[in-house]
């Protein structure tokens, strides 16, 4: 067997996932329906498998509306043959609402495209990343709040509410060391 052969295989087939996920970036579901087979099934964990490129394509045009987003940050990608593994980041973006989450994915390459997409997750690891961008969320909110009257620039707090106190013994940033 020539490695040679073996090797640009294994490069075809990141290159294709990889494009794929760039695509999905972009929200350019037309061009990242043209990495899948015609009978490409993805399934994610504990949610309905999907099959056939119109079901999968319906479902990556609901994540790309107005107010949606998906973004991936690849940390790994690995391939032998026509399967490649990626371990990576994803967030999803509705509206204000921000999801951060771990991803580890498995494609089967079939003729240059993907054939098989299987993601695996963890729930409470999206719900924690729910959460979180709720709060940060919130956060950036009180942060542009309009100024104080009188005053020229945000307080950075809700109008009304009680001052922080901050304990006695609490270092100032001119004690910290």
């Amino acid at each position: 067997m020539d490695p040679t052969a073996s090797t640009d295989r294994r490069d075809a087939a990141v290159a294709t996932v990889t494009d794929f996920f760039a695509a999905l970036d972009a929200l350019d579901v037309p061009r990242a329906g043209t990495f899948l087979t015609p009978d490409v099934v993805w399934r994610n964990t504990t949610l309905p498998t999907l099959r056939g490129l119109p079901t999968v394509t319906r479902a990556l045009r609901a994540a790309a509306r107005p107010r949606c987003r998906f973004e991936a940050v690849v940390h790994h990608i690995a391939s032998d043959g026509d399967a490649v593994l990626v371990e990576r980041t994803d967030t999803l973006t509705l509206g204000p609402l921000r999801s951060t989450f771990w991803v580890c994915g498995t494609f089967e390459i079939r003729d240059g495209k993907i054939a098989v997409w299987r993601d695996y997750f963890s729930w409470r690891n999206v719900l924690l990343g729910a959460v979180t961008g709720t709060l940060r969320s919130v956060r950036g909110r009180q942060r542009h709040l309009p100024a104080a009257p009188g005053h020229g620039r945000s307080t950075g707090t809700i109008p009304g509410a009680a001052p922080a106190t901050v304990p006695p013994d609490y270092p100032r940033k001119d004690q910290v060391k």
